[in-house]
């Protein structure tokens, strides 16, 4: 088969197609599922600049979201059979093959405890740039900021992978939602998610525009995709004894941590892989049972994904690339052919 190896720590041009042999089942609980497109995440980039858990274990392949059709089941499977289409996030964090292979080729293997029915209605290739903006999104605010409905979000990278999708579900919760934006067509994009209030951040001053917008209070919740500079005036965006939910790890100084104790904020941080590095089943479980619910939204129409680009798998360097300029709304994901 084709697939995408990751021989060395370093630039996107350490991304190379190269075709090895389809892996095998690892135990009678696996699926081997051939591969119709694989999700692009910053994640994927930042374990090809620097393996982060797997250092030592290289060739990799990279990309843990996938999409595709069951194409051999472990003997013990119960949950699906051949020809099942499915999406998971799973693999992909840098390790040799084992049993946690990347999506980035044109097989993949995972338990068949971790992955789900893919929605009826989106193609394949669309429900493959889901599952780790899904999960995460829906960790955030639904399991760290149990967002209520009435209540005021604001979502730093409205138009982002995670950030559209926090949007769909943050108003699918019945909060109101405020969100900052970079461009006109991010805006335009946030506009069409409906999102309440449009902060131009590079334009306006994202903290003054959330408190006034949400009657001088502060809002109840920040979900923070950006960190930095970002995640630390969002202390004063936040209400007093507000919630603040961060996808990154930023250095506090003590005065940071002072304003953020006089506040009583809750800071709170999402990290989707964790089940994955640190082996928890029953958790990675409890993230299928998320794709499965997610499937139902967007089957009802309720939750949509923007796929900005499709590239063919041939082209993941170029899809890193764009990864790391910045700026991509939506998502990006690599296609098999």
């Amino acid at each position: 088969m084709k697939a995408i190896l990751m021989t060395t720590a370093g630039s996107p041009d350490v991304l190379a197609l190269q075709n090895i042999d389809k892996p095998e089942l690892p135990s009678a609980h696996h699926l081997r599922v051939k591969l119709a497109a694989a999700g692009i995440n910053p994640l994927d980039t930042k374990l090809r600049a620097k393996p982060i858990y797997y250092p030592n274990s290289l060739p990799a392949i990279l990309g843990c979201d996938g999409a595709g059709i069951v194409e051999k089941t472990g003997s013990a499977v119960t949950r699906f059979k051949e020809g099942d289409a499915v999406y998971f996030c799973n693999g992909g964090l840098g390790g040799n093959q084992g049993d946690e292979p990347g999506c980035y080729a044109e097989y993949t293997t995972l338990h068949e405890e971790y992955c789900a029915a893919s929605p009826a209605n989106i193609s394949l290739q669309d429900s493959a740039a889901l599952p780790l903006v899904l999960i995460t999104a829906w960790e955030a605010l639904v399991e760290r900021a149990n967002l209520q409905p009435g209540q005021t979000i604001l979502i730093h990278g409205g138009a982002g992978g995670v950030g559209h999708i926090a949007v769909q579900l943050a108003r699918h919760l019945g909060a109101r939602v405020a969100v900052t934006v970079g461009d006109d067509k991010k805006e335009g994009l946030a506009q069409g998610l409906e999102a309440e209030k449009i902060i131009r951040y590079k334009e306006e001053d994202f903290v003054v525009d959330a408190v006034d917008w949400s009657g001088n209070q502060g809002v109840d919740v920040v979900f923070d995709t950006v960190g930095g500079e970002t995640f630390l005036r969002s202390f004063n965006a936040a209400r007093i004894g507000g919630k603040i939910v961060t996808l990154l790890s930023t250095p506090m100084s003590l005065e940071d941590a002072q304003l953020a104790r006089l506040r009583n904020l809750s800071l709170c941080y999402e990290l989707m892989a964790t089940p994955q590095v640190m082996k928890l089943h029953e958790e990675r479980i409890r993230q299928r049972k998320i794709l499965e619910q997610g499937a139902q939204l967007i089957e009802a129409g309720k939750l949509g994904v923007l796929v900005s680009y499709a590239l063919p798998l041939k082209d993941a360097a170029e899809a890193h690339r764009l990864i790391e300029k910045g700026g991509v709304s939506g998502k990006i994901i690599l296609t098999m052919e």
